[in-house]
């Protein structure tokens, strides 16, 4: 049995602390099943970015331009919200009941996972620069829902006022222990399943794991399912030039932005990171959020494939590849 301690603080509130038991692999019928990530019964909901063939963001698509399919059918698209337009909901009108859902559909909830075990130990001070910077350019979120962790995971929610508090949190960090990559990705999805809004997680990390009790099998199903979009910041520089270690760790990252809709960066500098995060806030304004109520009723647990086109010509669409139907 292996203990995985979790630190859950609320900035501003008492402080809880939680351990949670789970066995150190789960039993091949879990593993067969593979995690089920809950969604709205009523309403799929896809967070995505187009861009034209120069690689440009493109923001001013209408609804009538998108068709969604789900497994090969197409579908009708119920929700509309697009992100440039400062939280309304496209060409709804402003006041209604779609402009109010697509208000709620744009929602900022922002996750930070940084990973402060021991082979992060030669780029820590490096990753700390970029996390604090990363803080100093973004936008307020609703929410700031942090990770730090190493063998241990430590996780802390703090509120728009509060988010400063995190510099000194940041820089206090040492690197020790190995590296429990997989768990805290999947507490931290775990821990947003059930808020609304545009779920963005930023992961600084080297991508090593040695450690989680999750199955990589477990967190890709888990990743897949959900509507999280991550940006792994890859600190990569330390391995040796064709190292399976190095390899596998920028494989992994590059999947968890490939299956969840996001882009990995490695920056190599400091001089790297403004351009970086200028990406990723171009990215977030010119978003969109677009919903569904499938035409599958059927409450089987089944991976269902997502693919989204534009019938502008030329242009090309980033979004997550499926999700996980409910199950009875």
């Amino acid at each position: 049995m292996r203990r995985l301690a979790l630190s859950i603080a609320s900035c501003g509130l008492a402080v809880v602390s939680v351990a949670v038991e789970r066995p150190a692999r789960a039993a091949p019928e879990a593993r067969q099943r593979g995690p089920v990530f809950p969604i709205d019964l009523e309403m799929v909901n896809l967070t995505l970015s187009v861009r034209d063939e120069d690689g440009m963001l493109v923001g001013d698509l209408g609804a009538d331009e998108f068709v969604v399919y789900e497994d090969g059918r197409p579908q009708t698209i119920t929700l509309f919200a697009r992100a440039g337009d400062g939280g309304s909901a496209g060409e709804a009108a402003e006041g209604s009941d779609e402009a109010r859902r697509g208000e709620r559909a744009l929602t900022l909830d922002l996750g930070m996972l940084f990973d402060t075990s021991e082979s992060m130990i030669k780029e820590m001070r490096f990753a700390q620069e970029a996390a604090s910077r990363f803080l100093e350019s973004i936008p307020r979120a609703r929410d700031l829902l942090t990770v730090f962790f190493d063998q241990d995971i430590r996780v802390s929610r703090y509120d728009s006022e509060h988010q400063q508090g995190l510099m000194a949190r940041i820089f206090e960090s040492k690197g020790g222990g190995n590296t429990a990559l997989y768990d805290a990705i999947t507490v931290y999805i775990s821990r947003v399943t059930d808020t609304s809004g545009r779920k963005i997680l930023v992961l600084f990390t080297d991508g090593e794991e040695n450690t989680s009790a999750t199955s990589l099998q477990e967190l890709l199903a888990l990743v897949r399912s959900s509507t999280v979009t991550i940006y792994p910041i890859a600190f990569t520089g330390h391995y040796a030039i064709g190292s399976n270690r190095g390899l596998s760790a920028r494989s992994f990252l590059q999947n968890l932005a490939d299956l969840s809709g996001g882009r990995v960066f490695t920056p190599r500098t400091s001089r790297d990171l403004p351009g970086i995060y200028e990406k990723i806030l171009a990215e977030l304004k010119a978003q969109y959020v677009i919903g569904y109520v499938s035409d599958n009723a059927d409450r089987d647990g089944g991976y269902r494939k997502l693919r989204v086109e534009v019938k502008r010509e030329g242009l090309k669409v980033r979004a997550r590849q499926g999700y996980t139907a409910p199950r009875d």
